[in-house]
């Protein structure tokens, strides 16, 4: 009785599905991938079915023809636009020679630029760092009217953004060279090149966002303190690095996102021209390859973004409480400043979780959806068995971009940022408001310019009053019906001190 024997695939073919390699091309080809979508698209359009000794060719056979019709780098050329203006500003120093061939060297021209970039940045961020410190320190009035130098003061810490890069260099560089495998097997198995065209909408932000940092930097530096030009340029560097830095993420989500959604559409195609069980096996492959792509994505920029998330998070809190402290005095020309710090920062901050959580949504839900919508009736029992191993496989492998375990970028980021804000905006301005200021009758009360201080350490004297009466009291077994009244003597503060400012 004859035997049927099914070629085993390797064990690492669904998380680290590499493209094949030209030894094993056409026993591969005759094995298993036997049809595409391209060819199924063909058919639909009148072409007509080769002859079963004529197999569709992989691009990694010596073809000519197969060749002229694969494009590779695709990803790496729709970034390039903002990759570009990153490595200008001393950020990604990672040499790319080739497809698959991105790393990260410390002996490597881009990376001594960045480190003599760093280098000039840091001494210039330390001189304007030296007299906003000095500006701090000679303020005398509440914290409400400082805020705004603080916020000159916090504005350079994303400096620190460059050495976290050249740390977690080799993880991106990794991330390029899984996308270029990502793009060739995915040529293998839908028969034409990764369709992403971003690389427009790329060129439109790499040109548009840093003019618009530029004239925000220095419109907040005409309002909010003297305009001067030896310190406006460290401030649009730094600027620009945070929205560039966004903007990559952007750009990088929806790569994802447009992947996700186009391998969907395929696999939706290939369904109608269902042959063997393997086709699903094949789309299965992808789909683990890309949802793999989207959890490197957050493990390549953990640290850099978890720091990005922490100083948006302090910068906006300290924005719209120096600008909720100033309405109550009128709206000034400083509030300009503040208002547009307030509402460029959060726009940063919403765009990156949003554009994260939409590349989840698409490479998981809307998979899903496409899977648990096939009519599984009329197909035959491997396919069957392909399709719930596909639907078992989304539910098991997450594909959520996650920031090392910190916390998953979406909009449950977003929220809960906000919420924490609120909640800190909440407390600061009950604590202004509970304390009187000196615009008070000054014959009055000498208690009215009491501070929180003060209200604390006359609640501790009546505290230790009350203790001394109950310990100076004889009898300390008496009746329980036995009263003793203590009265306290009010604290005398003839001159109370008040706050400055």
């Amino acid at each position: 009785m004859a035997s049927y024997y099914r070629r085993k695939k390797p064990d690492t073919v669904f998380l680290n599905a590499n493209p094949i390699n030209s030894s094993n091309a056409q026993a591969y080809l005759q094995g298993v991938r036997k049809y595409s979508i391209g060819l199924a698209e063909r058919l639909d359009s009148g072409y007509q079915k080769p002859s079963n000794d004529r197999k569709r060719s992989s691009v990694t056979t010596v073809d000519s023809q197969s060749l002229g019709t694969f494009t590779p780098s695709v990803f790496y050329r729709n970034i390039a636009p903002v990759n570009w203006f990153l490595r200008i500003i001393g950020v990604l120093p990672i040499v790319r020679s080739g497809p698959s061939r991105a790393k990260f060297a410390l002996n490597t021209a881009p990376f001594l630029y960045s480190v003599i970039f760093f280098t000039l940045l840091a001494c210039y961020v330390g001189y304007v760092a030296k007299n906003r410190i000095h500006i701090v320190r000679s303020l005398s009035g509440p914290f409400e009217e400082a805020v705004i130098a603080y916020l000159f003061l916090v504005n350079i810490l994303p400096v620190m953004v460059i050495p976290i890069l050249w740390w977690e260099a080799r993880k991106i560089a990794r991330l390029f060279n899984d996308w270029d495998d990502f793009e060739v097997l995915y040529y293998q198995i839908s028969g034409h090149s990764l369709p992403l065209n971003l690389r427009q909408k790329a060129i439109y932000i790499a040109i548009g966002l840093p003019i618009i940092s530029v004239l925000s930097v220095v419109i907040i530096h005409m309002t909010m303190s003297d305009l001067n030009l030896n310190q406006v340029v460290p401030y649009c560097i730094l600027d620009n690095l945070t929205a560039m830095l966004g903007a990559w993420w952007f750009i990088i989500c929806e790569a994802i996102s447009t992947t996700a959604y186009l391998l969907a559409e395929r696999f939706q195609k290939a369904l109608k021209h269902i042959g063997p069980a393997a086709m699903v096996a094949d789309y299965r492959v992808l789909w683990l390859r890309l949802s793999k792509l989207t959890r490197d994505t957050g493990n390549a920029l953990c640290y850099t973004f978890v720091f990005m998330s922490l100083y948006l998070f302090f910068i906006i809190t300290l924005s719209i409480y120096g600008l909720m402290s100033q309405l109550s005095e009128g709206f000034g020309i400083k509030d300009i400043g503040l208002t547009i710090t307030a509402l460029w920062n959060i726009g940063l901050l919403f765009y990156i979780c949003d554009q994260a959580h939409y590349a989840s949504v698409n490479v998981r839900t809307n998979f899903q959806k496409k899977l648990l919508m096939v009519e599984l009736n009329w197909m035959n029992m491997d396919a069957q068995t392909e399709i719930n191993m596909f639907l078992r496989a989304t539910e098991m492998n997450p594909s959520n971009i996650n920031c090392g375990g910190f916390f998953d970028v979406d909009r449950s980021l977003f929220k809960g940022l906000l919420t924490t804000m609120v909640t800190y905006l909440v407390v600061l301005l009950q604590f202004q408001i509970s304390i009187p200021t000196d615009k008070g009758d000054g014959d009055g009360d000498g208690n009215a310019n009491m501070t929180v201080i003060d209200l604390l350490m006359d609640s501790m004297n009546n505290d230790m009053t009350v203790v001394g009466h109950s310990s100076t009291t004889p009898g300390t077994t008496a009746a329980p019906t036995t009263t003793t009244n203590t009265t306290t003597t009010p604290v005398n503060r003839s001159g109370g001190r008040g706050r400055k400012g």
